[in-house]
Parts: structure tokens; C-alpha cells; sequence
């Protein structure tokens, strides 16, 4: 289910990259002393003390500034507002309160969402008087932190789990499976949606961009809830013109950050493009399983050899996320739009599954006594043993002598080996590897 979010949100250049940053231990935000940097949301998902959530960085946000770039930032910083479960409003101890600060407060009081204060660049204790002023603001009391030097990072990460705790909770209860439907435009996405609903719940048209926002509704099968997300159709970024499309656009890429599982629509009557290949990367690197429906299949003129021909070009095309699972289908007629569902949800299943630590072990000892580990600089990689640690997506924790000397062509046979033992068709998995204490498989 789809974690918590917290945006964190402030004026331009109080440091909200470098908290960011900080947070996730290594550079993902542009990080530079002037105003305006950071335009788009950042996505990161954080693991504190068992508590997971999901952090959205932002542009600075002036609320009153109205020139096009700035009015751009400001919708950006709504959208995360409006999506987020918690609130980081971050201000700039070194600088002191601004005007912008209160023009911030105000907006915060009238979304009416949960919040936590905090002060950054308060890198010493004598600074710590400052954190008073920051009372004016009326929102309770501030948290000190020193984004760069990593000070208070730690109880500030405290507090925001113990504010989103109930909200964890709620979403691992409930039981509602969540499905976005993407695409390029006109690819048959809502055709696919409303063939799946048995009923016309979106309009369909050869109009490219009929939909322009994600739709949600919610539907019973086999005894699960579910909830269908159909959206706009991804162009390219250069293609992606005025400002309601391209505000479409970011509602889609929301909406398979949050989906359970992601129906990818491809256009089989059309060269499979960048775009498909791009869309299929986004879905891949947030760690969701999918199952690709290559639509319009009445269209092509077939053979005996026409499927595997199909399979091979998404083979070459797709080899990043060779774990994926491939529906001819055509929306239009229902042609085996019957199979959609069922595979779907066997798909989500194996996001979930779970191996057992012996059984995990027994098939790393089998694959390490076939083919051992590397050597570097004459020393060799000895895996202790592994264990699964969490699902959707399933990730195995290794435990190893020197991290450092494993390489990523045998990363990539450990997980054949576990994708061959067990049947994880149709998600990611995900591998880590960690220095521990000598210990035999």
C-alpha cells in the first residue's frame, strides 16, 4: 500500500535541498546558493525506526510572487500539499523571519493539514535563542536543525513518525488495491478501463488527450476492493505544452507512485517507442509491478511466429525489467480483456511474496557453490547469509564480508538464481548488500 507522505515546503533558499539531501544520505537535490533551483517535486522513501514514509522536496515557494516561472513552483508545491499526510514548513534560522515566512504560515493554516515548524542552519547551541522569534509565526514550537552539519536531524525524524504513526497504520489496513492505468496518448487506456469496468466510466476518443486527469473508481473483484486509476497520456517532455497538460502529466506519474499495480498500455499497431520504454523505466524505478497490455492486437496481420516476435522486441527493448509480463489484447472488441484482471492480481501476489530465511539461504548456497563470488585485488567477496526483509517490492538483504567487492554482473546472477526458484514474474526485486560480522551461509 502507499506509504505516508511528508512535504517539506519553505521560501526560496532556506535549504530545503540540503535537508533533503541529508535525509537520504547522499546528493539527489540540486544543491546551489541562489533562489529557484529546484523547480519540480523530488520523491524519496525513508525508513526510520521501522516507520516508512515518503518524502517530496519542493521549490521555494512565494506566494504572492506572480510571473509565470514562480506561479509554475507555487502549483508544483499545492499538488505536494494537497497529496501529503504531514507538513515540514522549513525556515532559515540564519537569515531570521521574512515576510515570505508568514505568507507561508498562512498558507499552511489553510490547508488545514498537519504540520511541523522547523528552523534550519541553527549548527550550534548558542543559536538556539533565534528558534523565539519563530513563535510569531503562531504555528508551535520550532524544531532546531543543522541540515549540513546534520544536527537535530534525528529528532526531528522522531517527531515525524509519531505524527504520521496513525496514518501508517491506516494504510497497511486497508485493503484496497489500487491499479494505474498508463500510457502514450491514444494508446486505448480508457477503451482498456472501461472494457475492465464493464460500463463507460471515461470517455473514449481518437482525440489524442480526451483525458486529462486520473480518474479514480472503485470496483469489487473476486472479493477485493480495488480502485482504477485511468490518466493522461504521457507524452514526451518536450511535446508537453500547455500548462493543464502538463499538470495532467504530473497527476499520472502521482498516480503510479501511489498505485499498488500498474497497467502499462502499448499501442501494437505502432513501433514501440521511447516513450513506452521511458513510462516502463518510471514504473520500474519506483519498484511497482506491472503487466504490459499490448492493445489493438485486431489490428495486426498475424502469423504462427507473431507473439514471439512481439516478445523478443520487448525483450531488447525492455532488458532492464525482463521480469515483465505481456497481454495481446484488444480493448476494443474485449478480446481476452477477460485475462487482464486474474493476471494483474497474480502479479500484485508476487510483489508480496514472502521466502523463508532457510529456504532463501538454501538457494544462495546452491547458487554461490555453482558460481562463487568475485575476487577483487586478490580478496573475495563471502556472502554470510541473506534474509528477506520487506515486500512490495520484495528485498533480500545480504550479509557480507566487504560490500565494496561485490559487482553488479553478479548481483544480477543472484537474482536470476532467486527469480528462477521462485515466481516473481511481473515485479522488481531488490537486492542489498551489507558488511556483518563473520558468519557462514
Amino acid at each position: 500500500m502507499a506509504k505516508p507522505l511528508v512535504a517539506v515546503i519553505g521560501r526560496p533558499n532556506v535549504g530545503k535541498s540540503t535537508f533533503f539531501n541529508r535525509i537520504a544520505g547522499r546528493r539527489i537535490a540540486i544543491v546551489e546558493d541562489r533562489p529557484g533551483i529546484t523547480r519540480d517535486r523530488l520523491y524519496m522513501d525513508v525508513d526510520w525506526c521501522g516507520c516508512a514514509f515518503t518524502m517530496i522536496d519542493t521549490g521555494g515557494l512565494e506566494v504572492k510572487r506572480d510571473d509565470e516561472m514562480w506561479g509554475h513552483i507555487r502549483r508544483h508545491v499545492e499538488f505536494a500539499v494537497e497529496s501529503a499526510d504531514l507538513v515540514l514548513f522549513l525556515t532559515d534560522g540564519k537569515s531570521g523571519l521574512m515576510h515570505e515566512d508568514y505568507d507561508i504560515a498562512d498558507f499552511i493554516r489553510k490547508t488545514k493539514k498537519p504540520y511541523i515548524l522547523v528552523v534550519n542552519k541553527i549548527d550550534h547551541k548558542g543559536k538556539e535563542d533565534v528558534l523565539y522569534d519563530f513563535y510569531a509565526l503562531g504555528l508551535g514550537e520550532p524544531f532546531a536543525v543543522s541540515a549540513e552539519q546534520g544536527m537535530g536531524i534525528g529528532d526531528l525524524l522522531d517527531e515525524i513518525t509519531k505524527k504520521i504513526g496513525d496514518k501508517t497504520s491506516e494504510t497497511q489496513d486497508t485493503e484496497r488495491v489500487k491499479i494505474a492505468v498508463i500510457g502514450r496518448p491514444n494508446a486505448g487506456k480508457s477503451s482498456a478501463v472501461n472494457r475492465l469496468l464493464g460500463f463507460e466510466r471515461v470517455i473514449v476518443s481518437d482525440i489524442a488527450g480526451t483525458t486529462r486527469d486520473a480518474i479514480d473508481t472503485d470496483f469489487e473483484y473476486g472479493g477485493i476492493s480495488c480502485t482504477l486509476v485511468d490518466t493522461a497520456g504521457i507524452r514526451k517532455k518536450k511535446n508537453v505544452g500547455e500548462d493543464v497538460e502538463y499538470y495532467s502529466v504530473l497527476r499520472a506519474f502521482e498516480a503510479v507512485r501511489r498505485a499498488d499495480i500498474v497497467l502499462i498500455i502499448i499501442d501494437a499497431s505502432e513501433e514501440i517507442s521511447e516513450q513506452d520504454v521511458r513510462l516502463a523505466g518510471y514504473v520500474h524505478e519506483h519498484g511497482k509491478p506491472s503487466v504490459i497490455l499490448m492493445n489493438k492486437w485486431d489490428k495486426i496481420e498475424k502469423d504462427t511466429f507473431t507473439v514471439n516476435k512481439f516478445n523478443l522486441k520487448l525483450k531488447e527493448d525492455l532488458k532492464f525489467m525482463d521480469y515483465f509480463v505481456p497481454i495481446y489484447v484488444s480493448a476494443l472488441s474485449g478480446q481476452r480483456m477477460k485475462n487482464v484482471m486474474p493476471e494483474l492480481m497474480r502479479v500484485y501476489e508476487n510483489s508480496k511474496k514472502r521466502v523463508t530465511t532457510g529456504v532463501l539461504n538454501d538457494i544462495i548456497r546452491e547458487a554461490v557453490s555453482v558460481n562463487e563470488p568475485p575476487t577483487k585485488n586478490g580478496k573475495r567477496l563471502k556472502i554470510f547469509y541473506a534474509t528477506e526483509a520487506m515486500i512490495l517490492p520484495p528485498t533480500f538483504v545480504f550479509f557480507v564480508n566487504d560490500a565494496t567487492l561485490l559487482h553488479f554482473s553478479y548481483k544480477r546472477y543472484l537474482e536470476n538464481c532467486l527469480r528462477s526458484a521462485t515466481d516473481f514474474s511481473g515485479t522488481p526485486i531488490k537486492l542489498e548488500f551489507r558488511q556483518a560480522e563473520k558468519q557462514t551461509l
